[in-house]
């Protein structure tokens, strides 16, 4: 028999559950700073990430947030909290993310769904892979040296990644293409029949309180899915908080939870070791830096250092990013002159665009406009010490 007094202060254990879930702090247009040890880190232990990211000088800044305040920030010099990075691949984990709103709202029915079911043009050798093989990276499609970055230096990027053939069965390897995160695009225009870009606004980022931020597309206006999203440090931290907070904010469930913890498990155990021998795993286009019983790191991630790191369970962020010269060229892509290069190899691309650009043979804005790294915002150090640096993040939560 159930005791009576149990039965009495179930609907009380109830409410002050769900007053403390709701109470926890989630930033306004302003975001709350306070000291570490108020939330139970010691500063010396702030001080020590903070000092790390800044030993490559590439940082532009740095944000450290717990239990939803800020407990550690710095920006490089001639930067501040309003300074832009872009994202890269970041932008990966954001349009994913649609993809769980859509199925949530019946627009799409499953990630096992053949992702012919929504794109004719995958019905044909490609008819066997799901969207959950293009999330995973293991869709099987021809994987070149150069993974589909060449794509970025092109019109069209969605009439290049509709071209990519399959190399392999799917499922069965994982391999980072590029070309996968972009079809992504298509589904949700296919699904929904609104670009990408308006949903993740609509759905995503101003809910979240985002704001002053950038969308690229390419001169065809096909949303650039596996790229390029700019905003500042504290915004791409609001993304961070709302998987910490398993996609609610405030009260309202701006991403099933449910998408939020098939997210936040480890599909690939071991990925290429580009630039690190630290083991990193990957699920849904989110990365897996740490997986044990101290703590669970997944993280987005762009190609020169860009990374919000997330730590669920002990409700932590940390987002890191890299020198950006903010250009107002509007967000369509345009390569101008520079067109004549898309097809040599990507280092001799950027190379040549990044001399071109530099000697004022080619003007940015008048004849190319296109989120743009030089070599002052390339990590180096920030690699070469991932696995300390990831040390450094757990060694938060230790007593």
């Amino acid at each position: 028999m159930i005791n009576k007094k149990i039965l009495f202060l179930l609907p009380i254990l109830t409410i002050s559950f769900f007053v403390q879930a709701d109470s926890r702090y989630f930033p306004e247009g302003d975001w709350h700073s306070t000291t570490p040890e108020s939330q139970g880190v010691k500063s010396a232990k702030v001080n020590k990430l903070i000092d790390l990211s800044f030993n490559d000088n590439a940082t532009l800044g740095v944000v450290i947030i717990k239990n939803g305040k800020i407990i550690g920030e710095k920006y490089a010099a001639d930067y501040d909290l309003n300074s832009h990075g872009t994202s890269w691949s970041m932008a990966k984990s954001y349009y994913a993310a649609l993809i769980g709103i859509s199925i949530e709202k019946g627009e799409i029915n499953s990630l096992d769904d053949p992702v012919g079911n929504y794109l004719e043009y995958y019905n044909d050798e490609r008819s066997s892979i799901t969207i959950r093989d293009l999330l995973d990276m293991s869709s099987g499609l021809e994987f070149p040296e150069h993974e589909h970055e060449r794509m970025f230096f092109q019109s069209d990027h969605l009439n290049y990644s509709k071209n990519v053939g399959v190399e392999k069965e799917a499922g069965i390897k994982f391999e980072y293409n590029n070309a996968n995160s972009m079809i992504i695009g298509d589904i949700l225009f296919s699904a929904t029949g609104i670009k990408a870009d308006k949903l993740l606004s609509e759905r995503i980022l101003d809910p979240i309180g985002a704001t002053d931020y950038k969308l690229w597309k390419d001169e065809a206006e096909n949303v650039l899915t596996y790229c390029c999203v700019d905003m500042s440090a504290r915004n791409y931290s609001r993304f961070g908080l709302l998987f910490a907070r398993n996609g609610n904010w405030k009260g309202k469930q701006i991403i099933p939870e449910s998408f939020v913890n098939e997210t936040f498990q480890v599909v690939w155990d071991i990925t290429p070791q580009w630039w690190t021998e630290a083991k990193r795993g990957y699920s849904l286009h989110w990365w897996v830096s740490k997986y044990d019983d101290e703590s669970k790191i997944f993280n987005t991630s762009g190609k020169f250092g860009q990374f919000t790191f997330v730590d669920r369970e002990n409700d932590l962020i940390f987002t890191r990013i890299t020198k950006y010269n903010r250009k107002d060229h509007g967000d369509i892509q345009k390569w101008g002159p520079l067109k004549y290069f898309r097809w040599m190899g990507i280092s001799h691309a950027v190379k040549t665009a990044r001399a071109l650009l530099d000697l004022g043979v080619v003007s940015e804005g008048t004849d190319v406009a296109t989120p743009v790294t030089d070599e002052k915002g390339e990590s180096k150090e920030f690699y070469e010490q991932y696995a300390e640096i990831i040390d450094a993040m757990a060694d938060l939560n230790r007593n």
